[in-house]
């Protein structure tokens, strides 16, 4: 089974794409080593990344250091659940001086929107696909933002715990969340895109 996550249309709750019925236990089972419960994101083992268009040629990408990401998976994966908050002023794009000035007025404005989260309201299951439905906050502004989620699989570690993998992306507007400054090129285009592709990479650990 693919765990690949896109926006392709979800088939009707409770079948797959071959028309067999898809319970909760079907759905449990197709995941390898599947577990209800809560998890939270190990930091030394995950990440949360990002990357933008930069002087119209590459990309520049960066990370936030700061987060706290809790998964609830429950017994119907269907009815599983992820909070995110994102400390913004934990930025790292390697270089602190560009790092200072996303902090600034002209971007996050981090003194006054210290925070970026996600709520999710919903999971959605397509042919060998799983689509998380949530809201994004940031810079004051919410807006309705999927997550497309690629499942690692759950297992145990080393230490006597539990873990499972989650990668996820999503792809936002700067501008629809107020992030609109703009620094014009002399031959055209911008220096900084309005695209924004979030990344994750998440370790989770379950709570005992």
């Amino acid at each position: 089974m693919s765990d690949n996550l896109s926006s392709h249309s979800p088939e009707p709750h409770g079948r797959t794409g071959a028309g067999i019925q898809a319970g909760p236990q079907w759905l449990a089972v197709a995941i390898p080593g599947y577990l209800a419960g809560t998890w939270k994101a190990d930091p030394v083992h995950s990440e949360v990344g990002f990357s933008v268009r930069h002087l119209m040629v590459g990309k520049v990408r960066g990370r936030f250091t700061g987060y706290d990401v809790t998964i609830v998976t429950g017994e119907d994966p269907l009815s599983s659940s992820v909070t995110a908050t994102i400390d913004l002023a934990s930025i790292d794009t390697g270089y602190e001086r560009r790092d200072a000035y996303l902090r600034s007025i002209d971007y996050f404005e981090v003194d006054k929107h210290p925070t970026m989260s996600y709520r999710s309201t919903g999971v959605r299951r397509a042919v060998d696909e799983w689509l998380v439905d949530g809201e994004l906050t940031l810079h004051g502004v919410t807006r309705q933002v999927p997550l497309a989620v690629e499942v690692g699989g759950f297992g145990p570690d080393p230490f006597g715990g539990q873990r499972a993998g989650f990668s996820a992306t999503a792809q936002i507007n700067r501008r629809d969340f107020g992030v609109d400054h703009i620094i014009p090129m002399d031959g055209g285009g911008v220096v900084v895109g309005d695209v924004i592709l979030i990344s994750l990479e998440i370790q989770a650990v379950l709570e005992k």
